[in-house]
């Protein structure tokens, strides 16, 4: 069943891909807003893998494609706490963040995220193969610590979307930071590993609507 989940969530986010392009044309693509493409790509990529895993077959064909994953989670992943950032500077008044200075200090927070995973996860990586719920992967053998990227990208997340929620009442950024960070750490018994990931897509529709509306503001703002 699992595959077949998986592919749904390609599709879904193969939706938000092409909803993100048709906001990119109409608000310009020279926005860092539009970073969210980036890890929109990862997700459909990483999803599609994992629903075709059975059918390309235990090998290293599948071997470098589930590689690529790693790679693109270490890179496009962090590029959420440059989104953050500019999300938060389209609300007038938060002087601090307009400055170099903090574009200067969310890119060096960004690189070392991607230096983090990188060291802790990527470089180096060891694979070995997986079948769960009928999903035939290559996973990381052994434990590598907590998650530190993941946790700089989260408090990047909740810190933008509570700002915006006082700010200009849109919660649903902060909402959906804050349903990923439950079906990540609250264990439920579904019987399914890609049932859960249902919550990262809640993130993520939630980080395009969020882009929308600041979109949309600034435009009537003009």
């Amino acid at each position: 069943m699992d595959p077949y989940i998986y592919g749904l969530y390609s599709l879904a986010y193969m939706f938000l891909f092409l909803w993100g392009l048709k906001l990119s044309i109409k608000y310009g693509f020279f926005t860092w807003l539009n970073v969210l493409l980036l890890v929109t790509f990862g997700l459909i990529y990483d999803n599609l893998v994992l629903s075709l895993g059975s059918m390309i077959g235990e090998g290293p064909i599948l071997k470098g494609l589930n590689v690529m994953r790693y790679w693109f989670h270490a890179f496009f992943t962090p590029l959420l706490i440059i989104f953050s950032w500019s999300a938060i500077i389209r609300k007038k008044g938060i002087h601090w963040l307009n400055e170099r200075t903090g574009f200067l200090a969310t890119g060096i927070f960004t690189i070392a995220m991607i230096i983090a995973e990188l060291m802790q996860n990527t470089i180096g990586l060891k694979l070995e193969p997986s079948r769960n719920y009928g999903v035939l992967s290559y996973e990381a053998a052994g434990s590598h610590g907590p998650p530190i990227m993941i946790i700089g990208v989260t408090f990047a997340l909740l810190l933008a979307g509570f700002i915006l929620w006082k700010k200009l009442q849109w919660k649903w950024m902060a909402v959906g930071v804050i349903l990923m960070g439950i079906g990540s750490a609250v264990p439920i018994p579904l019987g399914s590993d890609a049932a859960t990931n249902g919550f990262e897509l809640i993130l993520l529709i939630s980080l395009w609507a969020t882009k929308a509306f600041l979109e949309k503001k600034s435009e009537q703002a003009a």
